[in-house]
Parts: C-alpha cells; structure tokens; sequence
C-alpha cells in the first residue's frame, strides 16, 4: 500500500529547494511512499520591512508550519536548522538531520565586478555577520536587508548594495555558487549554528523510521555542541552570536563569538571528544561570559 507524506515548506525558492531534497532522498530509499509539498507562508516572510530581532527573531520562520504540524495539515515540516530556536517545541521534536552542506558564509559582488565598492553600504540579514565583517573590512557600511536569496540578489544588481552577505549553502543549492566572490574562513568569519544543515521536524509518537537513511549522524553531534553553545548563553537573548564545530575523527573542536555591542565581541575556542559534544558548547559559552562554574 502506497503512503502519501505530506511535506510543509515556507514559500520561497530555496526553502523548496531544500523540501526538495528531502523528498528525492527519501524516494530513493522507499518508492512506496510518495510525497505531497505543501507550501505555507510564514511571518518571517512577510514581515520584511522590519530587522528580524525586532520582530520576534528566528521563530517566526517555523511558527506557521508548526501550527500545520499540531492541526496534522502535514506530516513533516523542513526548515533550515539555523533557524530553528534552539528549544524544541512540545511535542514537534527534531526526527531528522541531513548532511551538512557547507556551514560557511560568503560574499557575493554584482555581476561584473572584482571590488567592493565603498561609496555603497554592504548588505547583511544578521549582526552576526555585521559585527565579523567590520573586523576584516574597516571603514564599510554595512547595511540590513530582508528578502529571500533571489530578491537580495535583484537589490545588489539594481546598485542598491556594493556586495551581500549570504550563506553559501543557499548558494549551492540554488545553484548560483559561480556568484561567489569569496568564502570566509571560521577564522575569519564564525557562522550562525547549524548553518548549512537541513532540518526535519516532525510530531511526537508518529512513525519516521523512514527518515533513519537521511538521518545525518555527524549533523547532529556537531549541531548539538552549537546549540548546547547558544542555549548556555541563555534564552532570549538578542546578543549577536555565532558557533561552528568541526569533526576530526572523535575530536570535536568547537569556536564561538558573543558580541555584547558592535564594539565588544569575545571569541573563543575549545576542543574535546565527540560523545562529550554539550557539555563542549556549555564550556565554551561559559568561557566567551567569563563564568566559571
């Protein structure tokens, strides 16, 4: 008998995409079940006259799936990990992680362009990378814009922005990676938690034995040192931060940045072993607070 999964995604290009790529994987394994994508419109989406933290953070990219989760109008909702809250909600646990593409952030230069041009502001979504940018370009404005990929990349062409900031794993998936000028380093540049890891989120009790092929094990230790990280530094909390852990083996080494203000970032590092990936995140935020416990 033939199973019909529905599939909840927001309503833009890349979040399809990313749907996408769920659904072929998991067809691949089991032709038996086939998939229904239903599309829903969230109110990160449609608030973009406003900063995200101004209007109630990452959340508000999951609220409305999630909703369609608990009244069962989908079986699954796909979301970009990096902006999941770091608490899962009741009842709608996290059943699956996929491989993660690349974590790392890029910039992106109008077409025909080799330099960045200083007469125009720069354009990021988060103060995470605003903060970091500053440090490796003095003297740049650097600018908050809103809207999809596809939409911030029409704004750079138009001359609105001199470059954007963009994840280049929505780049990739899009398909659009030759409009990379430069991929910065965690070094240079720490990105957001989970970046670059597609997340499926599910409801309590059902069954998603079918999702065990996708299931990404490495995603999930190295996500759960990052967000054991943001979780330690509190909830709430509206601080620029950023987190990425990287897997050697069984060493799991771990950076990390808290910005108190634009003018005031703590970084840090730690490293240890895989099993012990929260106790890991908790460590190296209570190292970039100064806390001692």
């Amino acid at each position: 008998m033939s199973v019909c999964v529905k599939v909840g995604s927001r309503d833009s290009v890349l979040a399809i995409k990313q749907a996408e790529i769920v659904i072929d994987a998991v067809a691949g394994e089991h032709p038996d079940i086939s998939f229904e994508l239903v599309l829903i419109k969230t109110s990160g989406d449609i608030n973009l006259d406003k900063s995200l933290d101004s209007i109630g953070g990452k959340g508000l990219f999951i609220k409305e799936l999630e909703m369609a989760l608990y009244d069962g109008s989908i079986d699954i909702a796909i979301h970009s990990y990096k902006d999941m809250p770091y608490e899962e909600t009741d009842g709608l646990p996290i059943v699956a992680l996929s491989e993660r593409d690349s974590p790392f952030d890029a910039l992106v230069l109008p077409e025909g362009m080799t330099e960045l041009d200083m007469s125009k502001p720069v354009g990021s979504s988060s103060a995470r990378r605003s903060i970091q940018f500053a440090r490796l370009y003095k003297g740049y404005e650097v600018k908050p814009i809103r809207g999809n990929v596809l939409t911030r990349l029409s704004k750079l062409e138009a001359g609105e922005y001199s470059a954007l900031i963009l994840a280049e794993a929505g780049l990739n998936r899009l398909s659009l990676g030759h409009r990379i000028s430069r991929v910065f380093s965690p070094e240079e540049m720490i990105p957001s938690g989970s970046q670059g890891i597609i997340a499926v989120q599910g409801r309590q009790g059902a069954d998603y034995s079918y999702l065990s092929s996708f299931h990404n094990l490495e995603s999930e230790i190295v996500s759960s040192a990052e967000r054991s990280f943001l979780k330690t530094l509190g909830g709430g909390c509206t601080s620029p931060t950023a987190v990425y852990g990287h897997l050697s083996g069984d060493e799991l080494t771990l950076k990390g940045m808290y910005a108190v203000d634009s003018d005031e970032a703590v970084f840090g590092e730690i490293s240890g072993t895989s099993s012990d990936a929260e106790e890991l995140g908790k460590s190296l935020a209570k190292q970039v607070l100064g806390v001692r416990c």
